[in-house]
Formats: structure tokens, sequence, C-alpha cells
């Protein structure tokens, strides 16, 4: 596995196949929320690496109340986790709690699990605050063949943080999301430029990029991503790429060949007269 290194990506399977009943029975079980806290600390060792001891802190104080986890690096805070009873489905008001811990703590990303399912989110400090959905999991569905599956559980790993992973993945999700596609087929003049040559060559009709751009939005583009917050903020952002490269000055290079044939040329132009 390319982004693993393979002694972690051994450690998440040998593990995972180790929990896989304790969870099952803890579930089973209906646990309370404190006993889960106690399974998610033995993941954090076993399964992602962290000393329990050194770098897990159990309730952590933010602004007069507690996060139930947090990861500390060499002293530094890096990830907070929220943590609900391992029989309770996760909800929006369960993230809200997860992510107000992170936004008034100053930190980037948050956990929210149950031990069973885990949410990652990153925190945008915009007004208001924005959260994101990184990456989810659930450790009994995961496939251990697939590559997709055990990236996510790495992300939030001790060598995946040191690594700085999940800024990586967050990256790659942005540079494909369907709502930045969506705005580059329809703001990008040299997109529609290339879509109307392309027309032109498989039908002999020259079709104007105003109309391409018609047809994208309202026939072939999903609505979902050309409405809303995430669609604005990719438009804005394509736009201004496009006005930037618009604006920067075009440059002509002149090889010495070039300036001496000119020369020349004057040269002779002179002598002829």
């Amino acid at each position: 596995m390319s982004n693993i290194p393979k002694k972690v990506e051994e450690r998440i399977k040998d593990v995972l196949k180790r929990f896989s009943p304790v969870l099952l029975a803890q579930r089973d079980r209906d646990v309370s929320e404190a006993d889960t806290v106690t399974v998610v600390k033995d993941l954090l060792s076993d399964l992602f690496g962290f000393d329990k001891y050194a770098e897990v802190t159990s309730e952590h104080a933010i602004r007069g109340t507690y996060c139930d986890l947090a990861i500390k690096l060499d002293g530094k805070l890096r990830l907070l986790l929220e943590v609900k009873a391992i029989g309770l489905q996760l909800n929006e008001k369960h993230i809200k709690q997860a992510v107000d811990y992170a936004a008034n703590q100053g930190l980037d990303w948050v956990v929210l699990t149950n031990g069973i399912r885990w949410m990652l989110f990153s925190i945008s400090f915009k007004k208001p605050i924005e959260a994101k959905i990184v990456a989810e999991f659930d450790l009994l569905a995961v496939d251990l063949k697939s590559e997709a599956d055990l990236e996510k559980i790495y992300l939030i790993t001790r060598e995946g943080i040191i690594k700085g992973a999940v800024v990586e993945f967050s990256e790659k999700q942005s540079a494909t999301s369907k709502y930045l596609i969506a705005s580059v087929l329809l703001n990008d003049q040299d997109v529609l430029n290339a879509i109307r040559r392309e027309l032109r060559k498989i039908t002999d009709i020259l079709v104007e990029p105003s109309v391409i751009a018609e047809v994208l939005r309202n026939e072939v583009i999903k609505r979902e991503v050309l409405e809303g917050d995430e669609a604005a903020r990719f438009e804005r952002r394509v736009t201004k790429e496009n006005r930037k490269s618009k604006e920067e000055p075009a440059t002509v290079s002149v090889t010495p060949a070039d300036s001496g044939d000119q020369s020349s040329n004057e040269a002779n132009s002179g002598s002829a007269t």
C-alpha cells in the first residue's frame, strides 16, 4: 500500500481482527459511555499507535466543560475526540458538540465516535465557523483488502498525524470536489472552448460557449452541485483564478539568433538605400 507504511498497515489489520469480537460484545451489552471511552482508549493505543499513558488525555478541559479525550504529541494538542456510548446512533447534535469543542479550542481537527463508527471533521475558522467531514468509517465494516478503507483509518494514526496525512487527504478531496469540477466546467473559458472544438470536430457545427454552459447547467450537471454555499465558494475560487490568469502579462522571449537576424536585416535594408 503506497501511502501507509507496511508496519502500520499490518498493525491495523491485526488489531481490527482482534477487536471486532470485543466491539460486537460491547454493542450487544449496550455498555455505558464511560465503558466505551475505555474501549476507545485501548483502540487509540493498539490500533492507532498512541501511547495511552503519555499521549492520550482524558476529559480535556475546554472553557468550563470537558471533551472526552485529547491527543497530545510532544506536549502539543493535535486532536480532540468526543465519545458517545457504543449503542448510540451518532447524530447532528453530537456532531455540533464535537465541532464546538474543536472551535473553542482553536483546533483544526476533531473526531466523533461511538467506538465503532468514527467521523473525522476539519474546522474552518470563518464567520460562521464551518465543519466538513473528511473521513468516516465503521470498524466492523472495514474491508481489510480495501486501500481506501485502510487509508481512512491511517489518517488518525500516530504515524499519519505526524506525517500530515489528513492534510494531504483533505487537499486531494478538495481538488476532486464535485463542486469544483462543476464550477470549472461552467466558468473556465478554456474548458468551454475545448468542448466547443470537440463538438465541432464531431458534428461540424460551431456552438457558442454560452450555449454549451447553459446545457451543462440545465441538463448535464446535477442541481445539487450548483447551489448552496459550497458551490458558491468554489465558483468564486474558479472566477478569481481565471481573472488572475487574464491579468498576468504575456511574455515574449527573443532568442539571440532572432536578434542577430533582425540586426542583419536592418543592416541590409540600410545598405540597400
